[in-house]
């Protein structure tokens, strides 16, 4: 798991047969390749901007999903780790 602070809850009732354990940040990119996908969606679409309505935040993310589509190539070159082909 990533160790992101709105991924933690007190009230999760872990079975005892599993163990959970935090990623360090470093570690997340590589873990986690979404987070380059994310990445690229912030540099690419929502930039370093405040956007001024929900209505304005979710037409930023319908031209991310519309990105992601037309870009399969990026996605797979941001996505693609050697441990994720051999899973393949």
């Amino acid at each position: 798991m990533d160790g992101a602070g709105n991924h933690h809850s007190d009230v999760l009732k872990v079975p005892a047969n599993i163990m959970l354990r935090f990623l360090p940040p470093y570690y997340s990119p590589e873990l986690n390749p979404q987070e380059n996908l994310w990445e690229e969606i912030r540099e690419k679409i929502f930039k370093n901007y405040a956007l001024k309505s929900i209505d304005d935040v979710y037409a930023k993310l319908e031209e991310a999903a519309l990105y992601i589509e037309r870009n399969p190539a990026i996605v797979k070159s941001l996505m693609t780790f050697p441990y994720v082909i051999r899973a393949i």
